[in-house]
């Protein structure tokens, strides 16, 4: 610019009929403004001259031929960018290099959009949805099968079992009975309703019973101590004429000497050892 300051404030030679700036309202030949107060560019390391325009960036100048992508060389001048430790990318290239590949799409999620995170995976928001409605899960509560994701109510139409005996989704735990899956809290015995899950029980009719409600319902009686004989943990017993005994029972009834495995007389309603029988 041309003006009435008669000379540079630094070396004094006079400005009439020469460009001159202006700084903190003294005015410098183009020279000596561009040897005291230009920036040195990040590319070139060469002054940014007055007249040249002057591109900042976090404290950082360029010439605006050299505010260039340091991968591909494309000027970044009016265009998005981003910085990587101090390096200046367009957003393709920082995208190629650093950003995070979509899980489902295997794409790259372009910087500025929005990413889902989960189970240390990326996720294009858009392609962060359920397997069955595709209807976006962003941060609702969401269960996943074979890598797929689904909300809540797909999974359980789609996969959950039902109780066996409320007829409700069991979404965790449970126990299988006759193939068929039971709430813990429904699986019960028919005759106390006492919970049966991780108790022994006996089975009768398809229906799970404690040995209590078993025994007292459906088990023999032993015809000697007269206690239910329930076989449970594979307890012998022996059966004659509708009658049974524990094995630890069926003994002679004069001398008590074990007849399991032994021949046997009965007299009356006693069961006696040959030796006695004959006696």
């Amino acid at each position: 610019m041309t003006s009435s300051h008669t000379d540079c404030h630094f070396c004094l030679q006079p400005l009439r009929g020469r460009k001159y700036a202006l700084r903190e309202e003294n005015a410098y030949c183009v020279p000596c403004y561009d040897s005291l107060y230009a920036n040195p560019c990040e590319e070139c390391k060469q002054p940014i001259e007055c007249n040249s325009k002057d591109l900042a960036y976090k404290g950082r100048h360029w010439h605006e031929r050299c505010f260039r992508c340091a991968k591909c060389s494309r000027s970044l001048v009016e265009k998005p960018f981003a910085a990587k430790d101090e390096v200046l990318l367009c957003t393709e290239c920082y995208s190629d290099e650093y950003s995070s590949k979509c899980f489902h799409c295997q794409k790259t999620i372009m910087p500025g959009s929005r990413k889902m995170e989960f189970k240390g995976s990326s996720w294009h928001e858009s392609c962060f949805v359920c397997q069955y409605c595709r209807q976006p899960l962003g941060t609702k509560p969401l269960i996943t099968k074979d890598n797929e994701n689904y909300c809540v109510p797909c999974f359980e139409k789609q996969f959950a079992h039902h109780c066996y005996a409320c007829k409700k989704v069991i979404t965790s735990g449970g126990v299988t009975y006759h193939d068929q899956p039971w709430h813990k809290e429904c699986f019960v015995c028919a005759g106390c309703t006492a919970q049966l899950s991780g108790q022994r029980f006996i089975s009768k009719d398809e229906y799970p019973y404690c040995v209590d409600c078993f025994s007292r319902f459906y088990a023999k009686k032993c015809a000697t101590c007269k206690k239910p004989i329930t076989a449970l943990g594979g307890a012998k017993y022996i059966s004659f004429e509708e009658r049974q005994w524990h094995g630890e029972c069926f003994n002679c009834a004069r001398c008590s000497v074990s007849l399991v495995g032994q021949e046997f007389l009965t007299q009356q309603d006693d069961i006696l050892c040959h030796k006695c029988g004959s006696a």
